[in-house]
């Protein structure tokens, strides 16, 4: 008896179960059938809006076109009025108007051409003189000629492609200027007028000085005893004392007192002998 009872109650409870269970999914099916009209219902109320604001953009645009339209026609329309209605004094006077502009508009113009002339020949005029003063530079220009730095006998002479004899190193050798023979403190002069470029003592040749010319042409004076005539950038005129004669030169030291001299063209030694007057 204990048994049917249970039994009965255990059955009810499932069947309670079940109808909660078939409750809940009849709620919660009309729950989503709502959702979905309310949102086909949005859906057509959205599609209707885009519609009308379509056919309201066209009408905007369908409006302004005509304004636009209605505009350059009263635009066109009212220009031609205006040129219709002039009268004769009015045509007239721009008539006057736009003669008297071209009259000087080409007076202008002349002037113009007047001024460009003028200028080309002032400016060939100066080209001219220009080349007539450069003409004259060249023409004045004055020719090298050196003359002797001191007065005496040559006493070795130029020898490149030859050889001399050397007391000092007792051996033939090239020589590359010529030795002028002068006792010591005899006053040595530039060869011609130039600029003091270096004085220097040389492990060679001594006290040097060197004096560069025009046209690529530099002067060497050698062996010396001072240099107290002048100082480096000096200018110097022809003839102007710059030294004096010593005995410095290692390589000649054996030799009798006198000058060394080269003289140079472009960096390469040429010989003084056919140079010094």
């Amino acid at each position: 008896m204990r048994n049917m009872r249970r039994d009965n109650r255990a059955r009810n409870n499932k069947d309670a179960m079940q109808n909660k269970i078939i409750m809940y999914s009849i709620i919660g099916v009309a729950v989503l059938a709502v959702i979905l009209v309310a949102l086909l219902m949005y859906s057509k109320s959205l599609n209707e809006e885009i519609q009308d604001s379509v056919i309201d953009f066209e009408d905007m645009a369908n409006i302004t076109s005509e304004n636009n339209t209605t505009n350059s026609t009263n635009t066109n329309t009212e220009s031609v009025s205006t040129e219709i209605g002039k009268s004769v004094n009015e045509a007239q006077n721009e008539t006057n108007t736009t003669n008297s502009t071209n009259t000087i508009n080409s007076t202008t113009n002349t002037q113009s051409q007047a001024n460009t002339t003028t200028k080309a020949t002032q400016t060939n005029k100066t080209t001219q003189t220009n080349a007539n003063t450069t003409q004259e530079t060249e023409t004045t220009k004055k020719e090298l000629s050196f003359e002797r730095p001191v007065e005496g006998e040559i006493m070795k002479a130029y020898a490149k492609d030859n050889l001399v004899y050397s007391e000092t190193l007792q051996e033939w050798t090239t020589h590359l200027g010529i030795d002028i023979k002068a006792d010591k403190t005899t006053v040595v002069k530039a060869a011609e007028a130039g600029t003091v470029k270096t004085i220097k003592n040389d492990p060679r040749y001594g006290l040097t000085i060197t004096i560069e010319h025009d046209d690529g042409y530099q002067t060497v004076y050698a062996n010396l005893l001072s240099s107290e005539f002048v100082i480096e950038g000096e200018k110097v005129e022809k003839g102007q004392s710059i030294g004096t004669v010593g005995n410095t030169a290692t390589f000649e030291i054996a030799d009798e007192s006198h000058l060394h001299f080269e003289i140079l063209k472009d960096g390469l030694q040429i010989d003084p002998s056919n140079f010094i007057q």
